[in-house]
């Protein structure tokens, strides 16, 4: 089997979820991911590029587990939040590509582009959705996934 055999036969996985995450400690963040990611870390797993979610599920992976990862972003890397720069810079001998859709502005249309473009990629969602947050994009995804008869994972945070 070649490595793009490999790649073919991969479950493919897009992680999304809530940027507001203060409302936990770390170690529950862990707890989760150990829990609903670590049955999936033969896999690829691709996550946005932003704060909150992205950012904790992308550091736990690369510490955790021997996955693939993308990191997809709506713009550039340069572009994202500082806590997001900081945790794909940590984590880049890890991270199997970053791909930048090269959005001009970064508002909402941007942000469920990046989410379909995750979606179109991948076997799976894994949502980590704010409960508090009902019309969020975590939700957009996870819906438009299901739109897709593709399976979900909800983890409400």
């Amino acid at each position: 089997m070649t490595p793009y055999d490999t790649e073919l036969t991969m479950r493919t996985v897009a992680i999304t979820g809530t940027r507001q995450t203060g409302h936990r400690g770390l170690d529950d963040y862990t707890g989760l991911f150990t829990a609903y990611l670590q049955p999936f870390a033969d896999s690829h797993f691709y996550i946005g590029g932003a704060k909150g979610i992205d950012s904790l599920s992308l550091i736990w992976l690369a510490g955790s587990t021997g996955a693939h990862i993308t990191v997809v972003v709506p713009g550039t890397v340069d572009q994202q939040p500082a806590e997001a720069r900081q945790a794909i810079a940590r984590t880049r001998n890890r991270i199997k590509d970053v791909v930048e859709l090269g959005a001009g502005e970064l508002h909402t249309p941007a942000f469920h582009a990046r989410n379909r473009w995750m979606v179109d990629r991948s076997s799976m969602t894994i949502g980590f959705p704010n409960a508090t947050e009902p019309g969020s994009g975590t939700w957009q995804t996870l819906n438009y996934t299901a739109q897709q008869g593709k399976p979900r994972l909800i983890v409400p945070v």
